[in-house]
């Protein structure tokens, strides 16, 4: 997919977007990306399966499609592998976020009119992840809102500094990337891995939020591993990133201690879309690994 010359320093930008068994989802992505003021110069979707994805990705939306392993670490990876060299801009979007038409037009304005920001992240109007999540409709009704209102068109800004970015709506210069890459001793979903990738560039850059980005993430629940398993990796994610020295101590322990305070206060009164029990159970199997010296990220795959 090639764009016309357009704001943003003449800045090359590719979207990734990992997806595993969710092609409708996709395909509202898709459209949504097609209608963009700037469009992407690369676009890519790395699946497990092309049954993943709608089968005109390519011919109608010009999306390249990269199969492989199944983890969201492998996939991302794989698709930062095929545009690295090729483009100036990588963002990595989740399949069930929703940009705004200016979202990659914000992206490579941020970059740049700030050389020496390495990441980005954007606003979100709202966030499904902690809910039963978004509904198509409510997300485009807030999408719709937000463009009749806001002001369009103005300089971007920086909002906020961070350690750590929001991974269903991160973008990062490639040439600061350098050598990291997202952690595959993080399985499947890899919980926290958006976190491990941005602080491997903290010396490098800076990490921002930007409000010229601006999208809604609808939190869909499908295509997510099981609560036991996550249940597990809210333990051992963080212990392993402590190790690793890509996150602090003091933010891994108020992570795990809520997590475990969460799924115990509300395993017998739970939401609708959680297995608090399941994600309670595997807490504890993950904590009698670390007594037992064996925990470790990729033992949850034998739950």
């Amino acid at each position: 997919m090639t764009s016309q010359p357009t704001p943003g320093g003449g800045l090359r930008l590719a979207v990734v977007i990992a997806t595993l068994g969710r092609p409708g989802e996709v395909a509202g992505l898709l459209r949504r990306l097609a209608a963009q003021t700037r469009p992407p110069d690369r676009l890519v979707l790395s699946v497990t399966d092309r049954a993943d994805v709608p089968p005109d990705a390519a011919d109608r939306w010009g999306a390249e499609v990269v199969a492989g392993p199944k983890g969201l670490c492998a996939q991302r990876n794989r698709g930062l592998d095929l545009v690295r060299g090729d483009c100036d801009i990588v963002v990595f979007f989740d399949d069930d976020y929703v940009p705004a038409s200016s979202a990659l037009a914000g992206i490579a304005a941020v970059f740049a009119t700030f050389p020496d920001v390495a990441g980005m992240m954007g606003r979100l109007l709202a966030d499904g992840i902690n809910s039963a999540g978004i509904a198509d409709a409510d997300a485009a009704a807030l999408i719709a809102t937000f463009e009749a209102t806001e002001p369009q068109g103005r300089p971007p800004r920086i909002v906020s500094e961070h350690r750590g970015l929001y991974g269903c709506n991160m973008a990062y210069r490639t040439a600061m990337i350098c050598d990291a890459r997202f952690d595959e001793n993080l399985p499947l979903y890899a919980w926290q891995e958006d976190v491990d990738f941005a602080a491997q560039l903290l010396a490098r850059g800076r990490l921002v939020k930007s409000d010229a980005l601006v999208g809604v993430h609808k939190g869909v629940k499908g295509g997510r591993p099981s609560e036991r398993r996550l249940g597990y990796s809210q333990i051992a994610n963080p212990v392993y990133l402590i190790r690793k020295g890509t996150m602090r101590l003091a933010f891994a322990a108020r992570l795990m201690l809520g997590n475990i305070a969460a799924n115990h206060l509300k395993a017998f009164a739970p939401e609708p879309w959680v297995d608090r029990r399941g994600r309670m159970r595997g807490n504890w199997i993950a904590i009698k690994d670390m007594v037992l010296g064996r925990l470790t990220p990729t033992r949850m795959l034998d739950l």
